[in-house]
């Protein structure tokens, strides 16, 4: 077991004027980001892209969860500009979206059958993988992975599972500083991850719009320091937070599961929507404002993209570099009429900046 994380908050370091400072990045950081920088792999928090920086995105449509979805994030994993290669040896830590499972609606959470396969894939590059989820609505983990249908995956699998709400913690200060917040306890699994894999459900959000692979992250926060569901980030401002955690986490790709969806009022209280889609890249702001488009949602318009653009990477679509199916023949618009404070946030309404 690796030594205990001190918890000892440093001073504010880096300042409310010094977005991208206070960076600290260890020897395995800098191992895998010097392997993965080609790939377009955030090494450092807020790193600039810069006006001409293009992200590639990767969008395969037609897809079931039965199907062939090794060969698909595999794919889409390399077309979004991650080296496998160069996974060899390395920890990967796959973080699912189980917010408040139920048998009942399996479109809440991320399929396990997803989760699987993104095991397979990394586990077949020489990866060392571990499963992580700290959900946000429930405190008994065991009960949400079981709700999930997750546990069987991981128990025939033999996948190790990594509790996030209850795992002693190693403090980071806060890089993005949008929020009143000094920094963050992050989970042990979670620091001593060479890359973290954000695996979100595509769904619609009562607060936020849309949520996918950065509001994704909210499940590397500790509920047993800061709360259900998170009260301390919710109180700090939803946003301002998604965007603090992603700028202090580095090392992060993505993985939507976009199959079965939710619309209407997510993230728990939503229906279903069929999509057959996943999405995959190496920058979250890239995938999410893709995701936004298929959603048929104005990606400016959802807060901590917004935040994020040109920061953590890009969202205009001329700086996202399409690959695998065409997003625009998939895009189905989703629902927001049951969320009266969100009716704005739809393409081509004025003001959203996008046809």
């Amino acid at each position: 077991m690796a030594t205990r994380m001190s918890d000892e908050r440093p001073s504010n370091a880096g300042g409310r004027d010094a977005p991208c400072s206070g960076i600290r990045i260890d020897r395995r950081a800098l191992l895998v980001g010097g392997s993965l920088a080609a790939a377009g792999l955030l090494t450092g928090s807020c790193r600039k892209l810069g006006r001409r920086g293009r992200s590639p995105v990767f969008v395969a449509g037609r897809q079931t969860y039965d199907g062939p979805l090794v060969a698909t994030l595999r794919d889409g994993l390399i077309a979004g500009g991650l080296d496998l290669a160069a996974m060899r040896g390395k920890r990967v830590l796959l973080k699912p979206n189980l917010v408040e499972p139920t048998r009942a609606a399996p479109y809440v959470t991320t399929d396990p059958r997803v989760v699987r396969a993104a095991a397979d894939v990394f586990r077949s590059a020489g990866a060392h993988v571990v499963v992580g989820e700290g959900p946000g609505h429930v405190r008994d983990t065991d009960m949400a992975l079981d709700a999930s249908g997750l546990n069987a995956v991981l128990v025939e699998d033999r996948i190790p599972f990594a509790d996030l709400n209850y795992e002693e913690t190693g403090w980071r200060p806060n890089s993005g500083r949008t929020s009143r917040l000094d920094g963050f306890h992050f989970p042990r699994s979670v620091l001593e991850a060479d890359l973290i894999v954000s695996m979100p459900k595509m769904k619609t959000h009562h607060w936020t719009g849309v949520t996918a692979s950065l509001k994704n992250l909210y499940g590397t926060i500790p509920g047993i320091r800061y709360g259900w569901p998170k009260n301390v980030l919710h109180h700090a401002g939803i946003p301002q937070s998604v965007f603090d955690i992603n700028a202090s986490l580095p090392r992060m790709i993505a993985i939507v599961d976009g199959i079965e969806c939710m619309e209407g009022d997510g993230p728990i209280m939503g229906t279903p929507k069929p999509m057959g889609a996943i999405v995959v890249g190496t920058n979250g702001a890239a995938v999410d404002a893709t995701v936004c488009r298929l959603m048929g949602v104005a990606p400016e318009r959802i807060g901590y993209l917004a935040l994020a653009a040109d920061r953590l990477g890009p969202i205009d679509a001329a700086r996202i570099e399409p690959r695998g199916d065409d997003w625009r023949t998939l895009a189905r618009p989703f629902t927001l009429l049951d969320v009266p404070h969100l009716h704005g946030l739809r393409l081509g309404e004025p003001g959203s900046g996008t046809p």
